[in-house]
């Protein structure tokens, strides 16, 4: 087994998602070879300095552009967004794998009444008009549904018939997005956008228990260093202990996973066995170590288990856009700030477009962070760099706050 101490543990981890030495992924061809080295990448909505998977990919991809993600899913349809660890982006080669989601939203849309003459005159509409939103398609009225896009079979609600049959459509796999219009979704038939030997592939998977594993290992693949113990990054996969634990066993019995012990944490942590050369890098001190600066996302992979980044470096981040304003410790979107091998702090700032500004509301350093010449030159290119991801050309500190802290 292989025996690290925390320092090593996460120069692999970052060395493996891109973060530390050279950048290992450039433009859009570097940010499809990420989400398909990640599995998937989580997608949120909202967007205060960028949406959280272009803030996963401009804190990792040299060059990023917002545009490059939108063409890799809306135009190359090299990804799609659908479930996995929640709502997600991922390649869509892994359509096959997800079948049994497709099949689950199926079934449950079956139990509805009514529900499937609205779909006819969905689809007939579409095939007639090409893609429409919850808005734009001419079906009206409420219907009681359940999303089974969020697996918990008991969730119901009241909701516009036009957008839950769409959303329906889109889970059962008949319908694919289109494309975005800020927060609306436009739909459109999964035939016309994805390749037929796709679409109509079976699952590669010849039992659940297969699927489980795939699916672990690519949370491995993703996260780097994965302990084995309750973890969010497991997020969407519905694992008890001992399922998780059998997972983990299968995939070391077939030397997919090898384990890896970090001095001073009792869970044993499991890397992927084609990452063993990164790992004799980090071990022989050969490892480029470069420190970059970079801003991550709120629901970074590298964040997915908090406990794991506290018990790693020590940093306790919380994503407090639902915390009431009052108590909040830090800002509504906060952004962790990382240094090299180190998170330094985390930052609060807002995207100004129109008037072509970066707005810094705050900056806050982890006790202990010194303020040098080095660091402020950092600082101010990475918020520079930050500045053009967001389509500004300025970086403001807003009054209150004369610079960093």
């Amino acid at each position: 087994m292989v025996v690290l101490n925390r320092s090593r543990a996460r120069m692999f981890i970052l060395a493996k998602q891109g973060l530390l030495g050279g950048h290992r992924f450039s433009g859009k061809e570097g940010a499809y070879a990420y989400v398909r080295q990640a599995g998937c990448i989580q997608f949120d909505p909202v967007d205060v300095c960028g949406k959280n998977a272009e803030l996963t990919l401009q804190s990792r991809v040299k060059g990023f552009r917002k545009s490059m993600l939108a063409e890799l899913l809306y135009k190359d349809r090299r990804l799609v967004d659908y479930a996995d660890k929640e709502l997600s982006i991922w390649p869509a080669e892994d359509w096959p794998f997800f079948s049994p989601y497709r099949e689950r939203s199926r079934a449950l849309g079956a139990g509805f009444p009514g529900l499937a003459e609205l779909e006819r005159e969905a689809l007939a509409y579409i095939r007639a008009n090409g893609p429409v939103s919850g808005d734009t398609l001419p079906i009206d009225g409420e219907i009681f549904w359940h999303s089974s896009m969020h697996w918990s079979g008991n969730w119901h609600k009241k909701s516009k018939a036009a957008r839950s049959v769409l959303e329906q459509l889109y889970t059962d796999g008949t319908l694919v997005i289109h494309h975005k219009n800020g927060s609306r979704k436009f739909y459109d038939l999964a035939e016309r956008h994805l390749d037929a030997a796709l679409l109509t592939a079976e699952n590669p998977c010849a039992d659940e228990k297969e699927l489980q594993c795939w699916r672990v290992l690519r949370r491995i693949g993703a996260v780097g260093l994965l302990w084995d113990k309750n973890s969010p990054a497991l997020l969407g996969i519905g694992l008890n202990a001992d399922q998780r634990k059998s997972v983990f066993s299968d995939l070391e019995s077939r030397g997919a996973i090898l384990p890896a012990q970090v001095e001073g944490i009792k869970p044993v942590f499991y890397f992927r066995a084609e990452d063993e050369p990164l790992m004799q890098a980090v071990s022989a001190g050969t490892l480029d170590q470069r420190p970059r600066m970079e801003f991550l996302a709120p629901l970074d992979p590298l964040l997915w288990d908090k406990s794991l980044v506290a018990a790693l470096w020590d940093f306790r981040y919380s994503w407090e856009i639902y915390t009431p304003a009052d108590k909040r410790n830090y800002g509504y979107y906060t952004l962790p700030i990382l240094w090299g091998s180190d998170f330094i702090g985390r930052i609060e700032a807002v995207a100004d477009p129109k008037n072509d500004m970066l707005r810094v509301r705050n900056i806050w350093l982890e006790p202990g962070v010194r303020q040098t010449k080095k660091l402020q030159l950092a600082l101010e290119r990475t918020l520079r760099r930050f500045s053009r991801f967001n389509d500004c050309s300025g970086v403001e500190f807003c009054e209150q706050e004369a610079g960093p802290r």
